[in-house]
Formats: C-alpha cells, structure tokens, sequence
C-alpha cells in the first residue's frame, strides 16, 4: 500500500526501496512488518548515535515539551552551547548554523566571496575537484564536479573551476588572480568514498598559503567522528580557514553549520546572509548531545578500532576496502553491480549504500559494536556469493 500511495502522491525524484521502517533500536531497523534490519547505513552518515539512543531521545523530548523554534533575532541558549563545543573542538573562532550540507557549503561560498569583496580584491573563484560532491543547490551543483549532477540545470553559477585530486599540478593550472578558495572533501563520499593522499592535502594547503587563497574543508560526511577523528581534517595536520559540517551533527534531526576562522566570520554582518530554521532549539539541543557522546573519552579511539576491524572482515570475503574509521568504500569489478547486491542485502535484512565508480559503501552508526558488525559481515558474504 504505502508503496503505491508513494508512488502517486510523491515527486519522483529518489529511486526508493520498496521498504518503510517503522522503528529502530541501537543499529537496527524494522520495518512495518516487523522484520529486522541491521543499519550500515545510517540514514547516509547521519544517525551518529543510531536510533533510540537515550540520552538523544530525551534531549529531542524535553526541549519539545519547552520551544521549538523562535528565530535567529533572539539568543538561543543551546546553540550558543553547540557553537562553543564546536570552536573548543576546532581550529576556528566563529559558527554559523543552517538546515543541511548543500546550505553550509552554499554559506561558505558565499563567505569566501564576501571576505575578497571586503578587502577589495576581486576573487571569486572557487576550485573544487573531479568525483566530489557539495550539494543540490544551483551553486553546489555547480562546484559538484560530476555533469550527472548539472545536466538540465542550466546555465548554472560562474565562478567555479575544477582540478584532479591528488593532482597538484592540475591545481595550479587552474588557479589565476581570481582564485578565492579551494574547496575539498578529504574523502570523496559520493564519489567512491576516495581519501584524498596526505602529501598532496599537504602540498595543496600549502600552496593556499603562500597565494592568500581560502582552504575550505567540506566535512559534511566526513565530520562528527565518522573518520575517528572529530574532523577528518585533523589526519592531516592542517588548519582550514571554514568548516562546513551537517549529516552526522545532529545525530538525525537536520542541521548544518560553518565553522570559520575570526578575521573570516567578520565578513558576514547582519543582513549578509542568514536562516530562518538554522540552529533552532531542536537541532541544537540534539546536536549538543551528539557532541558530549562522540567527545566521551575513548569514544573516536574505538571509531577508528570498529572501523580498522570491518576492513579486516571486508577483505576477508574478497573486498578491497578504502577509507577512514567508520567511512569505507568498497569499489567492485564491472561484472558485480553494487546496486544490485545493496538490493540483495536489503532483501536479507542489511542495509548497505552505494557511491561513485560501482561503490559499496558502509557508513554505519557510530555505537556498532564488533559483534554487529560480525552479523553484517555473515549477510553481506551470503549476498556476494
């Protein structure tokens, strides 16, 4: 039935499952039947702390039952707490909150842009990189270096231009005197879950420096613990002028936000730009209790241990995986579809994605433990034999 209904009152735009889940407990979910389903997924990165996790259910509850949104004209006591965490946390100074990836990435744009307008320089450009991905909106369309993204969208934003990751040289051919920033995912997500090599980050960061060009981080999957580090930016030992984070910060209920260096943040006074819903009482009060959970001591120590432990078991029947913590891709060979196994799993009760470049991807709740993992493990070699 909901399928059918789905079908007739929903715009057409996501190629659904014909499955809907009616609950979920620690890393499963179950659907309306009552079957059983352990979750790798995530909802895509985003279910931090999985489903009923009881101090994030409490939190959401008890800020229902006082406010649930006013508007960023006033004070808002839990993002002011999200805001410090995340600074403390951080090598940036200042934090704005929006609803989700595509707007943080879309605010950092426009910040860039604004800080060169402020100084009177005339940049504008933006380099991001073959396989990412930054969102759905006209101008991270445009810096989403896949034409599978933009086709029919036309004419889309100027001012982007593209280069090879782990290619410095296709980077400095790309830069000119209107260069503003470089944005980059340290690990492609859509794009095959593709880690960026360190010694190219390195050069890459360092060539931002000497040319005065903005370093954005684009942490929208990668951040909150997912690599086992709060930031992926942290395996690199560098310090990005913005942060743009989303999926896992509020552990399920929608958020965004971009963190910036001080002398970078000045450039967005009032009236340059905003949100409606951005960091309201809700999102932030979820996403304060995500933060002190995956901040516990020991907490990404065993993100990085869980995630060392599932390539292991990848390997063992016959993957190849690549990735950081709790953010692995395995590519597979032509003859194998990783659309068609994800389908076949779901069957047996795994829930399982698909990236870039024939990927199966595994995003899993943070909490997993190495048993569930095991259990994911039996199902998924089942499939692929």
């Amino acid at each position: 039935m909901f399928v059918e209904e789905g079908n007739k009152y929903l715009i057409g735009n996501y190629a659904r499952y014909p499955v809907s889940f009616e609950k979920g407990e620690g890393v499963y979910l179950y659907d309306e039947k009552g079957k059983k389903y352990i979750d790798m997924l995530a909802g895509i990165a985003v279910n931090t702390l999985g489903y009923n996790y009881p101090a994030l259910t409490e939190a959401i509850c008890d800020q229902a039952k006082k406010i649930l949104h006013v508007s960023n004209l006033f004070y808002i006591k839990p993002q002011i707490e999200v805001a410090k965490i995340l600074v403390e946390n951080s090598c940036g100074d200042k934090v704005f909150f929006c609803n989700s990836g595509a707007e943080a990435n879309e605010a950092a744009i426009k910040l860039a842009r604004r800080y060169f307008y402020d100084k009177k320089e005339n940049r504008f450009t933006i380099i991001t990189f073959e396989g990412g991905f930054h969102g759905r909106t006209l101008a991270t369309v445009k810096a989403t270096a896949q034409p599978k993204y933009q086709e029919g969208f036309e004419p889309l934003p100027e001012g982007f231009k593209y280069a090879n990751l782990n290619d410095i040289e296709s980077v400095k051919s790309a830069l000119d005197e209107n260069t503003a920033a470089v944005m980059i995912e340290l690990i492609q997500g859509e794009g095959g879950v593709i880690p960026a090599e360190k010694e190219f980050v390195k050069e890459l960061y360092t060539l931002c420096k000497e040319k005065g060009i903005l370093f954005i981080v684009d942490e929208v999957q990668t951040g909150i613990g997912r690599t086992g580090k709060l930031f992926a930016y942290e395996h690199f030992g560098i310090e990005p002028d913005i942060i743009t984070l989303a999926k896992g910060l509020g552990g399920g209920v929608p958020i965004g936000a971009v963190i910036a260096k001080e002398e970078i943040a000045k450039s967005f006074i009032p009236g340059t730009h905003g949100s409606t819903f951005g960091g309201n009482y809700l999102a932030t009060a979820a996403a304060k209790v995500v933060l002190q959970e995956v901040l516990k001591e020991g907490f990404l120590e065993e993100v990085e241990k869980k995630g060392e432990y599932l390539k292991k078991k990848l390997k063992e029947i016959g993957l190849n995986p690549r990735g950081k913590g709790l953010m692995i891709g395995c590519p597979l060979p032509e003859e194998k579809k990783a659309s068609d196994i994800a389908s076949k799993a779901l069957e047996e009760g795994l829930v399982i994605g698909t990236a870039g470049g024939n990927t199966l991807r595994f995003v899993p709740p943070l909490i997993i433990t190495e048993k569930e993992i095991d259990e994911a493990i039996d199902i998924l070699k089942k499939v692929i034999d």
